[in-house]
């Protein structure tokens, strides 16, 4: 397939230019200046060059804390941006794949949500990706939009990096233990989106379409992955530190995290065959690629 993925620096982006080359597609990932999702005339004009099979809208405005003072960016970006490519597949006659995100929930249910339950961003990060979501699903049928939670990967800026830089640098690091969720390489994303996206293109079925939650399988708080990632990098010869467990009170930011991120991914893979592997085994192959020194 010839892919066209808006944004180039992406985690996800990265992961499917990667992987695309092992599965034998052909990943185009096309950002600014030729493609803004902040000015909407750009993107249709930008992507009917590359002519792909399909879109996956994976570019977004994701500095969760800053997006409290830049609402408006954040919007632009992530709901009229995402209504854009959404509207250029449609033109296209090509279907698209939007990647979206937990914080479209508030977090407080005592369980994992599936895609039925009621949305409730409780800041302005959240909002934006719930706009782009309806502007998606306004703009054509012919969409999946993937929620994804918790990611990391070899690349760009995450929670695995961060905890092994300040294993690098102090005894003990101070982790939150009270928000849970699903860590999620973003390497495993990639694949779980090539097979979304075949089947898009080879079936117009009604349900292969709509919103589908795609996380890992297993569940952790902040503390517990921590843990796994110090645990990993200590065996491979890399530094490691204790956990001081505390509370989201104890660590205030700008923006309220959800206490529960977890997302059930059962319809997925009931519906497109997509399972991702246990967050266990994607931590195992994201730190064989950030220490192979020490394998």
């Amino acid at each position: 397939m010839r892919i066209a993925v808006t944004g180039t620096a992406g985690q996800v982006v990265t992961s499917l230019v990667e992987r695309g080359k092992a599965a034998a597609h052909e990943v185009i990932a096309i950002g600014r200046p030729a493609l803004d999702l902040a000015d909407p005339a750009s993107v249709a004009r930008a992507l009917d060059a590359i002519a792909p099979d399909v879109i996956v809208s994976a570019a977004a405005y994701t500095a969760v804390d800053k997006a409290e003072s830049e609402s408006d960016l954040a919007h632009a970006v992530n709901g009229a941006g995402a209504g854009a490519v959404a509207e250029a597949a449609k033109a296209l006659g090509v279907p698209v794949i939007h990647i979206s995100t937990d914080y479209v929930f508030d977090g407080t249910l005592d369980r994992p949500y599936v895609e039925s339950d009621p949305t409730g961003p409780t800041g302005a990060y959240g909002a934006s990706k719930l706009s782009g979501e309806q502007a998606v699903l306004a703009a054509t049928d012919n969409c999946a939009v993937l929620r994804v939670a918790w990611v990391y990967s070899p690349f760009g800026g995450n929670f695995v990096k961060t905890m092994l830089r300040l294993a690098g640098e102090r005894d003990e690091v101070s982790v939150v233990a009270d928000q849970v969720g699903n860590p999620t390489s973003a390497l495993a994303i990639a694949d779980g989106i090539f097979k979304v996206a075949t089947n898009l293109v080879s079936d117009s079925s009604p349900k292969l379409r709509g919103v589908f939650h795609m996380t890992a399988p297993g569940e952790a708080s902040w503390a517990d992955f921590a843990e796994a990632i110090f645990t990993a990098s200590a065996v491979r010869g890399g530094p490691s530190a204790s956990v001081r467990r505390i509370g989201t009170t104890d660590y205030p930011t700008p923006a309220t995290r959800p206490a529960n991120s977890r997302l059930d991914c059962g319809l997925i893979a009931k519906v497109h065959g997509v399972t991702l592997p246990a967050w266990q085994a994607s931590l195992d192959e994201v730190m064989d690629r950030l220490q192979p020194a020490a394998n």
